[in-house]
């Protein structure tokens, strides 16, 4: 049940900042934690970017100023300033695998101590390949092979083992975006893989145990993962986005950008009607000047029949789908062994665009919106702020990373080589 507007706020004991950096929008956003752990929006924001393509800053100083902009927009809705957010990354070429590791236990209870020397022997094995590790946390545990073990403290076992996630990315252009954030007058408290933080927002526990493809599709960039497990098995990120539409219809119909964008999102739908060669839609906006350039095809009034905005969507979104069916293939997420797959990101917002993607794909597609939370604007509470949403949540739980554990221990073996993808093709046959 929604809360009355005039009910006073509980006592916020925490608060997490977040931004997410897109090539489209920059977004902000204040959330904070209650004595009795409800998460509160306190404030959020966002402004048209600058400085960013697919996912990577090409002009520090735009960039820069749009990230203040937005923040000090949220920080004057939430009625408290930050010095410290978290941000999303995703572009940077983010890609993932799974490493595995185990220790011998000789059949005693295992303790705190035997996890921790577990975690920390699992450093010496993330193998970056010259890249930037942006996650490297455990998914699950082991018992002398079994897997699926959420907390094995207190039981028996002759080994124990984990394995491992590890999120890749291109280390130049985080940097840059954390020189973006810096400059901003902000601390970094950490960065999230795009993916990451969406699922926190759209996916359910079940979900993610059970097995799940979550497609965030930005403007320029579409992340696709497949979780399983508990964890994230596989990722890839697709150069294409919604503004790739955006384009398709700006050179069509041969009009601006702005004017593309506005067709899209008003008139635009990935299914077609019998009505659409019917309709007439207006290229200009309400209160444009009368004259100027008419769309290719338009009549005096310049309008177009709305059949053909509807066949430039689905031809281009056709030729992404493509490009995401070709992802999820390569992670053994298709046909007998596919499932549920989630959309999520601002392109996701396109009218119809769940039944276009279920019937290319042949997979059950439902959209992602962030959960619901106290003070989250309804114009937030969109597909495409979840992954902002996500960031907020996701810094709340701060997953551990093997990273940051304690003392030296030698493992007695480890999975590598040909091992290690058996160990992984059985985690997907189980789960799949």
């Amino acid at each position: 049940m929604a809360t009355p507007a005039s009910a006073p706020l509980p006592r916020v004991t925490r608060v997490f900042a977040a931004v997410n950096i897109g090539s489209f929008r920059i977004s902000a956003m204040i959330m904070g934690q209650a004595e009795d752990e409800e998460m509160i929006v306190l404030g959020s924001s966002h402004r048209r970017a600058e400085g960013i393509k697919r996912g990577y800053v090409t002009d520090m100083r735009a960039a820069t100023h749009a990230i203040r902009s937005a923040i000090e927009l949220a920080e004057a809705n939430a009625n408290t300033s930050v010095n410290g957010v978290w941000i999303a990354c995703a572009g940077a070429g983010l890609t993932s695998k799974i490493s595995s590791v185990e220790i011998a236990i000789g059949g005693r209870r295992i303790d705190e101590d035997d996890i921790e020397h577990l975690l920390f022997a699992a450093r010496d094995h993330i193998q970056p390949d010259g890249r930037m590790v942006l996650h490297a946390q455990p998914a699950h545990y082991t018992l002398d092979g079994a897997h699926g073990i959420a907390d094995p403290t207190g039981l028996h076992a002759e080994a124990l083992g984990v394995d491992i996630h590890v999120t890749l990315a291109e280390g130049a252009p985080v940097r840059n975006l954390i020189e973006a954030v810096q400059s901003a007058h902000l601390d970094v408290e950490g960065v999230v893989a795009s993916p990451l933080a969406a699922a926190h927002a759209c996916l359910s526990y079940e979900e993610r145990d059970l097995g799940v493809a979550l497609v965030e599709i930005g403007a320029q960039v579409t992340n696709v993962s497949v979780h399983a497990g508990g964890m994230l098995l596989g990722l890839r990120s697709i150069p294409v986005g919604s503004n790739d539409i955006t384009d398709a219809i700006a050179s069509s119909l041969g009009i601006r950008r702005g004017q593309a964008e506005r067709l899209k999102c008003v008139a635009g739908s990935a299914i077609a009607t019998p009505s659409d060669h019917r309709e007439m839609i207006p290229v200009n906006a309400p209160g444009d000047e009368p004259g100027g350039q008419l769309a290719r095809g338009a009549d005096e009034q310049n309008r177009i029949p709305r059949a053909e905005l509807v066949s430039i969507v689905t031809d281009r979104l056709g030729t992404m789908t493509s490009e995401i069916g070709k992802g999820l293939k390569a992670m053994g997420f298709s046909g007998a062994n596919g499932g549920q797959v989630v959309l999520t990101g601002g392109g996701a917002e396109l009218h119809g665009i769940a039944e276009f993607m279920q019937g290319a794909l042949g997979l059950p597609v439902r959209i992602g919106k962030p959960p619901a939370l106290r003070g989250l604007p309804e114009a937030h509470a969109t597909p495409g702020f979840a992954t902002l949403a996500g960031l907020c949540l996701y810094a709340v739980e701060d997953p551990v990373d093997i990273r940051s554990v304690g003392p030296s221990y030698q493992p007695a073996r480890r999975y590598s080589g040909l091992g290690l993808v058996n160990r992984v093709v059985q985690a997907v046959r189980e789960y799949f």
